[in-house]
């Protein structure tokens, strides 16, 4: 078996999200060897056989070509799982007949749009039912706009997509999420994806779910995380992530952030500059707080992609798109620690008002949540649509329209008095706060004097309904100085 190696600077520039083609030929070389060694594992096995894949290969068609798509490779994983369980195998395939493609300035992507494949759901999503032919034709027409914008401005990421995209395996979509899509690292080239509201957004998914491929790849080769880390936040979930989860959040929206630097860059687009300013800093975050985690190799791949996105933290980004960028990151902050963290409310109690804090811990059965903030799609119509009415504030709800405006005062005293109105007090701290008392808490983070609602709120709220006889700004002040 050949080692597969990557030189420094080649190691350098995949790590930044910049891979050359012969990286990218190395890492697919390297899945294919992998999928061999699988392949070997089965035949070795006494009820193994040669998988159902390989004899359904249509006449001519090259071996390597079969190894390499990702859906046999998925079916190989399945299989040899199947074995060791002492449970059958998956079964025929009816191979999905629709082939989509796109060209731009010389350059072809070409996919299969795959909804009939019974081990597709292996890609950690429910997939869609099969498609009619409008919904197919309605993918082929996003595509074809999608590709024509990464082509004409983000032609490097757009050659990274047609070498590594073979299959796009269609998923149902949760009301609950914008969009929603995976990879599998068994899979390499498939992407998971719900319906794309526009051309936009199916090529921030493209780039996105590529680069989660390049690291699936790219742990083939190199230990990057420490084995038993304790999982920690992550800007990108609403649940607690291992450590090489978090990397994976880091990588793939590296590339986010530089197609929004993009246009932001050629558009100026209030909206461009708002996910551009709002995806860097979290990525440089993000990258910091591997810190401790990382093996040597993985050291010198966080630390390329920090170099690479320090050098667009100096970018010059409209006054107001920075602000709200940064609203938008403290809160999904905020809501994280309110959902997924608890605190003593008896040590909170003895604490009062001179004793040492407790500190947090997580919170039992919490898992992903698919939840969307209420104030940050108002951001995104302001941005988008330039909907001026949005900030009159008619029909939200108190302190939003404020906000928008940038008058933190009232807004945080809209926020307040909203807590006091809706949140009992005789509340326990351990019982996990609902939607909308999470939302209030946001709200008074981005807006108030409290630099302890905006660290540590599941402690101010803890202390909040512990010491119901207290003020909130009393007990937000006790804790600016105490934690």
């Amino acid at each position: 078996m050949r080692a597969f190696r990557l030189t420094d600077p080649d190691f350098a520039a995949l790590a930044a999200g910049r891979p050359s083609a012969a990286t990218i030929a190395e890492l697919q070389r390297a899945q294919i060897s992998r999928h061999l060694l699988l392949l070997g594992e089965i035949l070795k096995h006494k009820n193994g056989k040669t998988p159902i894949w390989y004899a359904e290969r249509r006449p001519g068609q090259e071996v390597r070509d079969v190894l390499a798509d990702p859906m046999n490779a998925l079916h190989t994983a399945a299989t040899l799982a199947a074995l060791r369980a002492r449970t059958p195998p998956p079964g025929p395939r009816d191979p999905a007949p629709h082939r989509l493609s796109a060209t731009g300035r010389g350059l072809t992507l070409t996919v299969r749009l795959e909804d009939t494949d019974p081990i597709r759901a292996r890609l950690g999503l429910i997939p869609s039912r099969p498609l009619t032919r409008p919904e197919v034709d309605t993918w082929q027409r996003l595509l074809t706009e999608a590709w024509r914008l990464l082509v004409t401005r983000h032609r490097p990421a757009a050659s990274i997509v047609a070498a590594v995209l073979q299959v796009i395996v269609p998923i149902e979509p949760d009301p609950g999420s914008a969009g929603l899509s995976a990879t599998s690292s068994e899979a390499f080239g498939a992407v998971a994806l719900s319906a794309p509201a526009d051309p936009t957004a199916l090529a921030v998914g493209l780039l996105h779910e590529t680069q989660h491929n390049l690291l699936n790849a790219t742990r083939t080769l190199f230990d990057l995380v420490l084995p038993g880390m304790p999982d920690v936040y992550s800007p990108w979930r609403d649940d607690p992530r291992p450590p090489f989860g978090l990397l994976h959040g880091a990588y793939a929206y590296l590339a986010v952030a530089r197609f929004w630097r993009t246009e932001a860059a050629a558009t100026r687009h209030p909206l461009a500059q708002f996910e551009f300013a709002r995806w860097r800093s979290a990525v440089a975050a993000s990258a910091d707080a591997l810190d401790g985690c990382l093996t040597p190799p993985g050291a010198r791949f966080v630390r390329a992609l920090k170099k690479e996105v320090g050098g667009w933290l100096a970018d010059e980004v409209d006054p107001e798109a920075e602000r709200l960028a940064r609203g938008a990151n403290l809160e999904h902050r905020v809501r994280w620690r309110l959902r997924n963290l608890t605190v003593d409310a008896e040590a909170l109690i003895k604490a009062w008002p001179d004793g040492p804090l407790p500190e947090a811990s997580q919170r039992a059965g919490t898992g992903r949540v698919l939840e969307r903030s209420d104030r940050l799609d108002l951001v995104h119509r302001l941005l988008r649509e330039g909907d001026q009415s949005l900030l009159p504030g008619s029909r939200q709800r108190p302190g939003d329209a404020a906000w928008l405006r940038g008058e933190s005062g009232t807004a945080c005293h809209a926020y307040v008095q909203g807590l006091k109105q809706s949140v009992s007090r005789a509340t326990k701290p351990e019982e996990p706060p609902g939607p909308r008392e999470v939302d209030l808490w946001a709200g008074i983070a981005l807006t108030g004097p409290w630099r302890s609602v905006r660290e540590r709120p599941e402690l101010v709220r803890a202390a909040y309904l512990a010491l119901p006889d207290q003020e909130l700004d009393k007990i937000a002040e006790w804790l600016n100085f105490s934690s």
